[in-house]
């Protein structure tokens, strides 16, 4: 019987362990994506400690690969004390679905070839120093997977791009409060994302009317437009969006009656305090029945609370009209700042 060499076994034995390792690592241009990252912090957090050229990307910090072909599907840094810049090589990524850079430091420009990533799902650059406006993708664009864009607590300024989001069809979550952003209150994620449902925008600089064409989000369930300088009645349109649970409009200019509130029947929360509407709180408020939440506070409303009222048996606190003291013509109203405070969600799709 002929026996192996054991100089040649050892020698395949090496050879197939250099295959496997080569196999188990990650792509070498996420390798270099992710080093081109971290070669824009001027702050690291101690990531160097771990990202070595040397080591498999896959098992670095903050780093996910899919398996087997152990491309990079999550970089979740939020909350590292990271100072620097955003890197565009990022967008070389093509397997990215998640990137979570929230609760850091991070200065400069939100890159466009984040927008234009073919691959990325959830964006979150929440609660960082981050600045300019957002660039306009052309409508010819490829159409985007991303469904959560989280940029809230930056210091973004300028107009909404508005062909942006006709490319952006998956899109579910927006979240811009807390910026400069101006303005009228964008409605085109409405039109051309089916399945929009969250639009956060408080704490900017929004102005003119709420747009009609927020009858177009058929499964919206949260509005939160608050602390901005909305102005005029809250239109018809409005109170078409039945699918809403959470309507917050609080610190602004808005004016008229309540008069279609009664077709929003899915309402937890109802805020708009701090506004100049007028009129009676109509007793069909009584119908709300799943209301949790009523603030209607520092108004020009008249009247007294509907008996109604007393069908909403969800509503948290003690309801009396200490908690809707009517404004006095010409009275100053006091503002409620906004609190940078950060609270970092993983959001997995």
């Amino acid at each position: 019987m002929n026996r192996i060499p054991i100089p040649f076994f050892g020698l395949a034995l090496a050879l197939l362990v250099s295959l496997v390792s080569h196999t188990n690592s990650c792509m070498e241009q996420d390798k270099i994506s992710l080093l081109q990252l971290l070669a824009g912090f001027s702050r690291d957090g101690g990531l160097m400690a771990s990202w070595r050229s040397d080591k498999d990307c896959c098992a670095w910090e903050g780093i996910t690969c899919s398996s087997p072909n152990r491309t990079v599907t999550d970089i979740l840094l939020a909350s590292r004390d990271l100072e620097g810049s955003i890197s565009p090589f990022i967008g070389n990524l093509t397997g990215l679905l998640r990137l979570d850079l929230s609760c850091n430091s991070l200065s400069g420009s939100l890159p466009l070839e984040l927008m234009q990533s073919s691959s990325i799902i959830v964006l979150d650059v929440s609660f960082n120093r981050l600045t300019g406006s957002l660039s306009d993708l052309p409508s010819s664009a490829p159409v985007q997977p991303l469904q959560v864009l989280n940029i809230s607590s930056n210091l973004f300024t300028g107009r909404f791009p508005i062909t942006t989001w006709e490319v952006m069809k998956s899109l579910v979550t927006l979240n811009a409060s807390t910026n400069s952003f101006t303005g009228e209150i964008p409605t085109m994620p409405c039109a051309s994302a089916p399945s929009f449902a969250v639009l956060e925008l408080s704490f900017n600089q929004f102005s003119g009317n709420i747009p009609p064409g927020l009858s177009n989000c058929s499964v919206l369930k949260l509005l939160n437009a608050g602390y901005n300088n909305l102005s005029g009645t809250l239109p018809d349109e409005l109170f078409k969006v039945n699918s809403l649970e959470h309507l917050s409009l609080p610190s602004n200019w808005l004016e008229g009656a309540l008069n279609g509130i009664i077709n929003l029947t899915n309402l937890v929360t109802l805020d708009l305090g701090v506004n100049e509407l007028s009129g009676n709180i109509p007793d069909s408020i009584g119908e709300l029945k799943r209301l949790e939440e009523l603030h209607l506070e520092l108004n020009y409303m008249s009247g007294e609370l509907p008996s109604a009222l007393s069908n909403c048996t969800n509503l948290s606190g003690r309801l009396d009209s200490g908690r809707l003291v009517r404004r006095q013509a010409g009275g100053s109203v006091p503002c409620r700042p906004p609190r940078r405070v950060c609270f970092c969600l993983f959001v997995f799709l």
